[in-house]
């Protein structure tokens, strides 16, 4: 179980990971569910903000289709570290407590200075990913209009700009696997353990190497979740997203010992 102890105490060698079987992401979004369900209000206040975040970001780069692409996906990048708060209330709910939103916040003061060098690496892939994304449009397709409708209307209308779009997917695809194989575990082990950020992402690769089926399953689950959240113009964040969060904590429970 979760145990609050201070810096003093850290743990300098890396955990055990263990082997699960393909099935087992499933079983990790049902107790997600059943920890919705048991702290709903602080939960939904999470994908509140994500769904907000998203329309936010709708709102004011609509009329920039590049920067509005790399805005949504590039904060995706970071939503990791952003659901947070997500594992710091599965965690509690372990120890058989309940837990606001305020209090699930308490969460990253155990591990702050850690936390905070894993936040600084997933700014640094937000904003290469941002410069990628310019320099790809910039270079490969100038002729592109801004508007959102604009470019996804015309992108398809050329070899040109489909070569873009799959060389654009390709690039995204290979560093959102990167950020995921560092964080899946990283960010609930240092909200959970006194550990360093370099031990958290070492066994959060480790756990991936492991497990490499069941987590190439759990992204792609992640993936379908996140785009039906799109689709529905953010709303569905406000579930998904908490759903995630919390089955992400079960996973790095299911895998870390």
């Amino acid at each position: 179980m979760g145990v609050e102890t201070s810096s003093t105490d850290r743990q300098d060698s890396p955990p055990a990971v263990r082997s699960v079987g393909i099935g087992r992401p499933f079983a990790w979004l049902a107790a997600g569910w059943r920890d919705l369900r048991a702290n709903p209000i602080a939960s939904l206040a999470y994908g509140l903000l994500f769904a907000i975040a998203g329309d936010l970001i709708t709102i004011f780069a609509w009329r920039n289709g590049h920067f509005f692409i790399v805005a949504t996906s590039g904060f995706f990048l970071v939503a990791p570290l952003l659901a947070g708060g997500l594992y710091e209330i599965s965690r509690r709910l372990e120890n058989g407590q309940k837990s606001t939103f305020l209090g699930s916040l308490a969460g990253g003061r155990r591990n702050a200075i850690e936390l905070a060098k894993l936040g600084l690496l997933l700014g640094f892939f937000g904003l290469s990913w941002e410069r990628i994304s310019s320099l790809l449009f910039a270079f490969l397709a100038p002729g592109i209009a801004p508007d959102l409708l604009a470019l996804l209307a015309e992108i398809h209308l050329s070899v040109e700009h489909r070569d873009l779009l799959l060389i654009w997917i390709l690039v995204g695809g290979i560093q959102a696997l990167l950020v995921f194989s560092l964080t899946v575990i990283s960010v609930p082990l240092l909200l959970d353990r006194p550990t360093t950020v370099g031990i958290a992402i070492r066994t959060s690769l480790r756990a991936v190497d492991a497990n490499l089926l069941p987590m190439l399953a759990w992204g792609a689950i992640v993936v379908v979740l996140t785009a039906i959240g799109f689709l529905s113009l953010f709303f569905g964040l406000i579930v998904l997203m908490p759903l995630l969060g919390h089955a992400t904590w079960h996973a790095y429970r299911d895998l870390v010992e």
